[in-house]
């Protein structure tokens, strides 16, 4: 089941549907950036014409399941930038709140570019396949998976950098495909655990830097790290780039740590 496939029944605002979603839950929900982008999809749906995405913040409250109901409101809406909440209901509850901002571009007023990643990962013809045949459903059927770090990290900061594909990219635009990829890897935190044990992303802050991204026989390469661990919590940081190093979104979470 390809990613467009689950989100068409998907139409705007404050429909009940049913996904078709087997393949892209994790346990009880769906996975955290199908999730996102359930809630992003609704948004462009129920006001047609926004300018790119420029941020958002997501909080994952409970679960999402298959059968959800997406509200979706215009919270403020000025001359460049639009922002829209989005609820994504079950049994009548929010389990994802978020909020969308929609900016048009305006002539820069001074430019940085991100600077190249830095260590180099290993190149992706170089690098050796993850997750074969392990993890969930949609790990298994819908990504391919490449170390871009030596097993174990660089260093003794825990940081997780991986090469993914989509198998089925199936027209995905560019915004989409970045919500979709964005949280992919597990929280770095699993490096610094002392006991196996559940980890749980609990919202995700994610800025995209470029709605237009694109990149070279559809790798990106994404980076979880953990900046501070302690407490059953973990304050992580999270970066993607294309292929060819360019940053494309950055962001942050606040994860749970079980065991």
């Amino acid at each position: 089941m390809s990613i467009t496939a689950m989100l068409e029944p998907i139409a705007g605002n404050g429909e009940t549907v049913t996904l078709p979603a087997d393949e892209w839950l994790q346990g009880r929900t769906l996975y955290g950036g199908a999730s996102a982008l359930v809630a992003y999809t609704a948004a462009i749906r129920a006001f047609p014409g926004l300018p790119p995405l420029r941020s958002a913040q997501l909080a994952f409250v409970a679960p999402v399941g298959a059968e959800v109901t997406p509200q979706a409101q215009i919270i403020r809406q000025g001359r460049n930038v639009t922002q829209v909440r989005v609820d994504l209901l079950v049994d009548g509850s929010p389990a994802l709140a978020s909020f969308w901002l929609f900016g048009a571009a305006r002539e820069a007023n001074g430019v940085y570019r991100a600077s190249p990643v830095v260590p180099a990962p290993i190149p992706v013809d170089e690098a050796e396949p993850m997750m074969v045949g392990k993890g969930p459903a949609f790990v298994q059927h819908q990504l391919e998976i490449r170390r871009a770090a030596p097993a174990g990290g660089e260093g003794d900061a825990p940081t997780m950098r991986r090469w993914v594909r989509l198998r089925n990219d199936d027209g995905l635009d560019p915004v989409s495909r970045t919500i979709l990829l964005g949280d992919v890897n597990p929280p770095s935190a699993i490096r610094v655990m002392e006991r196996q044990g559940p980890v749980s992303s609990m919202n995700w802050a994610i800025n995209i830097v470029d709605p237009e991204a694109q990149t070279t026989d559809g790798w990106w390469l994404v980076e979880t790290a953990s900046d501070h661990a302690d407490a059953g919590y973990s304050s992580e940081r999270l970066r993607l780039w294309n292929a060819e190093g360019r940053l494309v979104s950055t962001g942050q979470q606040a994860v749970a740590v079980f065991g």
